[in-house]
């Protein structure tokens, strides 16, 4: 048997924090790829990078529709992998839609996407997750602060920071419909939090995040240390992240929606194990356990 240190202990008694203890940018310099290399340090230093068009408005136009036909689908409503707004009873995430839909897993095979992916993380990718959010307009709730890889850690079994999210918007993002915010620098600095692990949490924490959710002091101190960057911009923008990252979206009270398809890539090098804090495993539509590259 392997024994696996915890680099990154969490859900004990305390909240802890631990520097990062692994690279941002697990590429070399040279590693061609489509991202210039003053993004790339851009990247390493924040955490984030923004693309003002990955996708053409055609292109949009297509992922649109596609999302309509998926939504208003009832086997697909009926589906586990759809996640019920708890107000408006409308779907708020499909999960797995790579799987569900060939024209998404195009978009997860396409050079723009994976490509960047595999630049960031210095090897060949799989599809951690993929799902798109449906964030419609009056009332669509928001995501409380968090960090990506303390739930992957924690609940998924993924033991280094070597993973990347790409959102990509099919509408467009204003100031005011509940757009995504970062805290920049934030992916540098690991945060644990208290709390043990409840069995099948996954099935509240899709609607509302519970377990791993940060203390207000210690998210008042990294804004106070990062700042809150807010990212708006057209549909067929783009921003990628890092799994560490502390982010989170407030509530849509306005008429107009913001969805996006969200693909989490992880390396090959990085496969899931058994989780470092949780009962079980979460279900394979929201952490995969196929481990095949994207090619």
């Amino acid at each position: 048997m392997t024994t696996i240190t915890d680099l990154y202990p969490s859900r004990g008694t305390t909240e802890v924090t631990v520097p990062r203890q692994d690279p941002v940018v697990w590429g070399s310099p040279g590693t061609p790829g489509p991202i210039p290399a003053n993004d790339l340090r851009g990247y390493e230093q924040n955490g984030f990078l923004a693309i003002d068009q990955l996708i053409t408005d055609d292109e949009v136009a297509v992922y649109r529709r596609e999302m309509d036909r998926l939504i208003a689908d009832p086997a697909i409503r009926a589906d586990e992998r759809s996640i019920i707004e708890r107000r408006s009873q409308e779907i708020r995430s499909v999960f797995e839609v790579h799987r569900i839909s060939e024209v998404f897993a195009r978009l997860v095979r396409d050079e723009r996407v994976v490509g960047r992916a595999r630049q960031i993380l210095g090897s060949d990718v799989y599809v951690h997750q993929s799902r798109i959010n449906v964030k419609p307009g009056f009332g669509a709730g928001g995501f409380y602060w968090h960090s990506d890889f303390e739930t992957w850690h924690a609940e998924d079994g993924l033991a280094n920071m070597r993973a990347v999210s790409v959102s990509i918007a099919l509408t467009e993002n204003h100031d005011t419909n509940g757009g995504l915010m970062i805290m920049p620098g934030s992916h540098r600095t690991f945060l644990g939090c208290a709390g043990a692990t409840p069995e099948d949490n996954y099935k509240k924490s899709l609607q509302m995040q519970d377990a791993g959710t940060p203390s207000d002091e210690a998210l008042t101190k990294m804004a106070s240390e990062y700042g809150i960057k807010l990212f708006t911009g057209r549909s067929g923008s783009a921003t990628w992240f890092d799994c560490n990252c502390m982010h989170g979206s407030g509530d849509n009270i306005t008429p107009f929606p913001r969805s996006n398809v969200f693909i989490v890539f992880n390396s090959v090098e990085n496969a899931a194990m058994e989780p470092f804090a949780a009962p079980v495993r979460r279900p394979e539509f929201i952490a995969a356990r196929d481990f095949t590259p994207v090619r």
